[in-house]
């Protein structure tokens, strides 16, 4: 079934039709930070230069889904150190300039070995041999009515032999306070929301996988809270939409303004926005959230 896109009435012109949002966590929680960050990533698109922790996440996650396309008895530490070298090195292939992302005092022996170190990690939380996943790196898409899209990419999905579900998160870093960690748990509420919408399936469990201190986060969903989190997504929709036909992205300063890489064309740090694309050229996309 096909939805209508929103429309929404600006104060001083005729009712807009918008191209249909499409939300992923990652963007719903960027407008729900700070509007003039969802502009600049998800309107902008602007390029952000990669860091080294994304790309060493990007590295692990890599290696975490192809550990599971070998031999149970395969699974081990040291295999899953050989993936990540061999990961590297496709990496590199496909895109020389991430040997730039290595700090200057490392080298990518030392690097290889924090991703290394990451690994190891994991199998002290999970027994990858006695694991055969559902799913992996599972896209899933909803159309939700009212213009509304969601999408999102599942790290890996668990079925036990009872047919309850399990959605996997990792974090290649630390678990965060309770102010970060509630970032973290709307993003897993979120894949709940897409099962459930897309399969009819609640999913029993919801864990993240913190790698850099060794700790295990688990929630169960509730149908209540999925509902709930659906209102929520709705009038984030309709906010989006506002802003989008009137042209209006407020910056909003917060203490994770200083990890943003776009303080030169924020107003709140004495810089000045790009023009807007072009109405026409304003269709809004959900990608999938960067690993963490």
């Amino acid at each position: 079934m096909s939805y209508p896109s929103p429309t929404v009435t600006p104060m001083d012109g005729p009712a807009l039709t918008l191209t249909p949002l499409a939300l992923s966590p990652s963007r719903a929680s960027d407008f729900k930070t700070c509007p003039l960050l969802y502009r600049f990533r998800a309107i902008d698109r602007l390029a952000e230069p990669p860091s080294p922790q994304a790309t060493r996440g990007t590295l692990v996650h890599a290696v975490l889904e192809r550990l599971f396309d070998l031999p149970a008895a395969q699974r081990t530490p040291a295999q899953a150190r050989q993936l990540a070298e061999d990961e590297w090195s496709a990496m590199l292939a496909d895109d020389p300039a991430l040997a730039g992302v290595i700090p200057a005092e490392a080298d990518a022996g030392a690097w290889l070995a924090d991703a290394g170190a990451l690994l190891d990690a994991y199998f002290e939380l999970e027994d990858p041999t006695r694991l055969e996943p559902a799913e992996r790196e599972l896209l899933l898409e909803v159309d939700a009515g009212d213009g509304m899209r969601l999408k999102g990419v599942v790290d890996r999905l668990d079925e036990s032999p009872t047919g309850d579900l399990r959605i996997v998160d990792y974090k290649t870093g630390r678990a965060p306070n309770h102010l970060f960690e509630q970032r973290a748990l709307f993003q897993l509420r979120f894949y709940a929301l897409l099962l459930w919408r897309s399969r009819g399936r609640i999913p029993r469990l919801l864990q993240l996988v913190y790698l850099a201190d060794g700790q295990l986060v688990r929630l169960e969903p509730h149908q209540a809270d999925l509902e709930a989190l659906e209102r929520t997504l709705r009038a984030l929709t309709t906010a989006i939409a506002r802003a989008t036909a009137s042209g209006e992205f407020r910056p909003r300063r917060s203490a994770l303004c200083a990890w943003c890489p776009h303080q030169g064309l924020c107003p709140e740090f004495g810089g000045t926005p790009p023009p807007l694309p072009q109405p026409g050229d304003r269709s809004q996309r959900a990608e999938a959230d960067p690993p963490a």
